[in-house]
């Protein structure tokens, strides 16, 4: 090996644990290796149940089941021991040591230790085989167990005596039972949780001889493994001696000369205390400067859409603008035909008024002109009966006087001959002005109905005008309750959009807590996807909820909501979210 060459690691065959978990109080990692969307195709095909994990276990022998059976049932008659040996003792010594006012509430305190140490046993069982551990739940188990062992313990101390070797033996042989049930409840707990879960990495502890031969050492490698989650020993010492190794080598490769270590060559040695390798910390700068080029590219391609949503929305500007601009040209010509209807209209009453005045005033002078020659026909009349008057007169007295001379006879008659014929004269006279009244009146009457006929056309046309306003009017309400309905329906939109993102966040809230693989997310994403379509899976069999959720949930929509781009990954995320909704997934859950 030249001294420019990077030294191989000490223990070159161990396994490489994953990358340091973030603790409280150390550093964050500055970046990390993008993990890839889907699942890499040699995994693709495995099956997998509703929860991600491996659906293939291995099934427990008949004999094996028999030897669970009896484990649990000898466990269950420790318990039962356990608690026989110490509730006497412990409600005894309550009640006459710890000042319990009678032996009754004594008895209820043993048993409300009894039962809480039983509960959070039981719970803490329950939730190791449901795949869902609670860490932190064993140590108050263990406090009330020291507890009870201390109260055990003090029910059998000396009184007025010192303590002796026997009574030492006595305290000890009262905690023998509980320590020995803890011992075989954390020994279930285990148990429970490697064969629920098989894929779990198993914790390489320390050995017993490297803590008697190096106490110190090995309480730092033993903070070390706690602080960044590594579950092996020997991935433990293969880091140390790495790194050891790096420094070595560093030593080396500048000894002699005036220059020193780059700082991205001393980036091992200062990552070390946040729990990273050599390589991770060598290859911090490329993956810094690829996170710094994606997070450019990301920018720039954040710079282009927003430019993109820009220029969008000034295209939509613009043609709201000419949709207006033709809104209001269109209104125009309306109000512009409404105007020159109603000028017409105008036009017609005006020309209807015109016409009626001067038909009336017409008729008027023809009454005017036919009463006065009616005065005159009627003077002419009264003369004329006069002049008969007189001619009778005249006739009476030809009649008297007929005797008289021939001349005068000759006179009279010619008298009466000229009174007839200007009385003929004046009846063909009376006739032609009582034809001339008859033509007036016929003219008036037309002149009546022209005038009416105006009234009328007028009349229709205020009924024309009218029903036009009051269609409109009916026009103008349809289109604001049509306004209405779409805001109404642009309201119940937003508030489904707001209730389906309530949800989802509710379910990438319970995700995180749940610490769920980026599998089990991308399936229960496509089971919430298929129940906010409206898959209503309650009393449906399974093909049935497969073939409801085929039809509302394609291939193309699981790869885009899923950012996947395999097709048989997309498949196989619909498939088991069919299998998860089947065992009873619902978006409150």
């Amino acid at each position: 090996m030249t001294i420019t060459e990077v030294p191989q690691t000490a223990a070159p065959d161990t396994p490489v644990s994953r990358p340091p978990t973030t603790v409280s109080g150390s550093a964050a990692p500055v970046s990390r290796t993008p993990r890839p969307v889907s699942p890499s195709p040699e995994f693709a095909s495995e099956p997998v149940n509703g929860t991600g994990a491996k659906s293939s276990k291995p099934k427990l022998t008949g004999t094996q089941k028999g030897a669970i059976g009896t484990i649990v049932a000898a466990a269950l008659v420790l318990a039962g021991i356990g608690l026989y040996l110490s509730f006497e003792h412990v409600a005894v010594f309550a009640f006459e040591e710890l000042r319990f006012a009678s032996l009754g509430k004594g008895q209820l305190f043993a048993v409300g230790v009894d039962v809480g140490i039983m509960v959070m046993i039981a719970v803490d069982l329950l939730m190791a085989w449901l795949k869902r551990p609670i860490s932190w739940i064993r140590y108050p188990v263990w406090l009330l167990t020291g507890a009870t062992v201390v109260l055990n313990a003090a029910s059998g101390a000396p009184k007025g005596r010192g303590w002796e070797l026997l009574d030492y033996v006595a305290a000890g042989a009262h905690g023998v039972v509980p320590v020995l049930f803890i011992m075989v409840v954390e020994l279930g707990r285990t148990a429970i949780d490697r064969i629920v879960r098989p894929e779990q990495d198993e914790r390489e502890s320390i050995p017993w001889l490297r803590w008697v031969l190096a106490p110190v050492a090995t309480a730092r490698i033993f903070r070390r493994m706690r602080l960044w989650g590594v579950t092996s020993y020997p991935e433990m010492t293969r880091r140390d001696q790495q790194l050891l190794a790096y420094e070595q080598w560093l030593k080396r490769k500048y000894k002699g000369t005036d220059n020193g270590p780059t700082e991205d060559e001393l980036l091992p040695t200062k990552m070390a205390p946040y729990g990273y390798t050599v390589e991770e910390a060598l290859a911090m700068p490329a993956e810094q400067d690829q996170a710094a080029q994606e997070r450019a590219e990301d920018a720039e391609r954040r710079r282009l859409d927003a430019e993109t949503r820009s220029e969008v929305a000034q295209a939509k500007s613009e043609a709201e603008r000419l949709r207006a601009k033709g809104s209001v040209e269109a209104v125009r010509a309306e109000v512009d035909g409404q105007t020159g209807q109603a000028r017409a209209h105008a036009r017609a009453q005006v020309g209807a008024a015109e016409r009626a005045a001067e038909l009336e005033e017409k008729a008027l002078e023809t009454a005017l002109v036919a009463e006065a020659r009616a005065r005159e026909a009627e003077a002419g009349r009264k003369e004329a009966q006069e002049r008969e008057t007189a001619a009778e007169a005249d006739l009476r007295k030809a009649e008297l006087e007929r005797q008289a001379a021939q001349k005068r006879k000759d006179a009279a008659e010619a008298d009466r001959v000229a009174a007839a014929e200007a009385q003929a004269v004046e009846t063909a006279e009376i006739a032609e002005a009582r034809q001339r009244a008859a033509e007036a009146d016929r003219v008036a009457a037309e002149t009546e109905k022209d005038a009416a006929e105006t009234r009328r056309a007028t009349a229709e046309t205020n009924r024309r005008r009218a029903e036009e306003d009051r269609l409109q009017d009916v026009a103008l309400a349809d289109i604001a309750r049509a306004k209405k309905d779409a805001a109404e329906a642009d309201r119940v939109a937003a508030e489904t959009r707001l209730a389906a993102a309530e949800i989802e966040r509710r379910a990438v809230e319970i995700e995180d807590t749940a610490k769920l693989s980026s599998r089990e997310r991308a399936i229960r994403k496509v089971a919430r996807m298929a129940l906010a379509a409206g898959l209503v899976p309650d009393g449906l069999a399974h093909e049935d909820i497969h073939h409801e959720l085929c039809e509302r949930i394609t291939i193309a929509d699981v790869q885009r909501k899923c950012e996947v781009s395999s097709t048989d990954t997309a498949s196989k995320y619909r498939q088991e979210a069919v299998v998860l909704i089947a065992d009873g997934y619902r978006l409150e859950s």
